[in-house]
């Protein structure tokens, strides 16, 4: 999005609050303020004389940097996570924490050089010019610069004739011909923002981001894959499925025989964590040679809320791990998952991280918890989605979107009824342990 200086087409911005909401991973769609923002080039000692002078022309595309733009906004396209560059327009300088940028599937970009640059054309999708009254204009880029950015009126008037009206004569008016829509006085023009807003959505619509279609049109008649690691189905993994799938089971003998199903399940997944030959010395003084775990941590991430009952088991087989959590429930009017709530530790990049769900149905929400963790950088080959029960669709569809995370699971199940449960299935754990109201006399399951 490109606009006259001081046009402000974040106004444009702000009034289409439908574009906010990410349709494929529910995300909020990101914007980019002000190429400036993201881009601005680091300025030489003597630059930044200038600039304290009134006399850097900060309107000229040399004073962008256009390489790390292009590479920042195509790593967003393509649905990466990015960390960028908060510049300051006070001292003129980038400051030493940079802001994490996620992908999103409506990518709003805003910066008046946005059209300058061939490579960075070539990314967007929808270009639009906002335009607005000279006079107006003036007046916006007076009050800013001297009550945002602490600049007196005669220097800011010097910097509008010496550099930003001939570079927009220049640089940015000559683009309005590349512009798909012009938007004639900016975010008053309801007319005209309604307009991109249904182009937007037809857009959407025509790429078909609903993450239920797409994973409704898994080859689910293809084996399972390689990735997938079944518990073996010993007479004991049997029998307390067979406990935890009755209904008549009571709520004290579900939790009891679950946990220790997921304990079996825990200690299996462990065993495909990385090891290293370890010799060691017994108190009787003999050498043994061992093995030992060859990686720099375990981190546990439950999805919630079904995921956490999974937190005891592995807390108690690997001491002091680490524990994260997600919050990803489904919109009841979408159907898509919402990411509600994030909390990972710190320098969670280098582990090893077991994601946690007690049942995995279409895989939706195990899908955007892996794309959570990648976007924090965890290397796809570390980690491990750990489920009590599966459903054949959750499994193709992880598999086929991440072919390098593990898949750990106590048994898979073939089909899903219309409400996406899983069949024969175990029905809502996470009720099961913590909301399901129980029969007073049988103290049963009322499903």
């Amino acid at each position: 999005m490109v606009g006259r200086p001081n046009c402000r087409p974040s106004l444009v911005v702000c009034s289409c609050p439908e574009l906010v909401v990410d349709q494929r991973t529910q995300y909020r769609s990101e914007r980019l303020s002000d190429v400036q923002c993201l881009a601005g080039s680091v300025l030489s000692p003597e630059e930044q004389a200038l600039a304290a002078k009134n006399d850097y022309n900060f309107d000229h595309p040399g004073a962008f940097d256009f390489e790390l733009l292009v590479s920042t906004l195509r790593k967003l396209k393509q649905g990466k996570s990015v960390k960028i560059p908060v510049y300051d327009f006070t001292t003129h300088m980038r400051h030493k924490d940079w802001k994490n940028v996620y992908g999103a599937s409506v990518i709003i970009f805003e910066g008046i050089m946005s059209f300058a640059d061939k490579e960075l054309l070539q990314l967007l999708d929808m270009k639009i010019f906002v335009d607005a009254d000279s006079d107006i204009r003036l007046v916006r880029r007076l009050r800013r610069d001297i009550t945002v950015r602490g600049r007196d009126i005669e220097g800011v008037i010097k910097q509008y004739n010496k550099f930003v009206k001939p570079a927009f004569e220049q640089y940015i008016e000559p683009t309005m011909r590349l512009a798909d829509i012009v938007v004639p006085r900016g975010g008053g023009n309801m007319v005209a923002i309604d307009l991109i807003v249904q182009h937007v959505h037809s857009q959407l619509e025509e790429r078909e981001l609903s993450v239920r279609a797409l994973l409704a049109s898994a080859q689910q008649t293809q084996p399972l894959p390689q990735t997938l690691s079944v518990l073996e189905s010993t007479p004991q993994v049997r029998g307390l499925h067979t406990i935890i799938r009755n209904k008549e089971t009571s709520r004290d003998e579900f939790i009891f025989y679950s946990k220790r199903l997921m304990r079996l399940l825990i200690e299996h997944a462990l065993t495909f964590l990385p090891s290293q030959p370890c010799s060691v010395q017994t108190p009787q003084g003999h050498d043994y040679e061992g093995c030992s775990y060859n990686g720099k941590g375990i981190t546990g991430v439950s999805i919630l809320r079904a995921g956490e009952t999974m937190e005891p088991a592995l807390r108690a087989v690997c001491k002091d791990v680490r524990i994260g959590k997600i919050l990803i429930q489904t919109n009841l009017d979408s159907g898509e998952p919402e990411l509600h709530y994030l909390r990972l530790p710190k320098d969670i990049s280098e582990d090893h991280v077991i994601l946690m769900d007690s049942t995995v149905s279409t895989g939706a929400a195990a899908m955007m918890a892996v794309r959570v963790l990648l976007d924090h950088e965890v290397q796809e080959n570390k980690i491990m989605l750990v489920s009590l029960l599966m459903a054949e669709l959750g499994v193709h569809s992880v598999a086929y979107a991440f072919p390098k995370v593990k898949i750990i699971t106590t048994a898979v199940d073939k089909g899903l009824d219309d409400f996406l449960h899983v069949i024969p299935g175990i029905g809502k754990h996470f009720h099961y342990f913590f909301f399901t109201v129980w029969s007073q006399q049988e103290k049963t399951f009322e499903l």
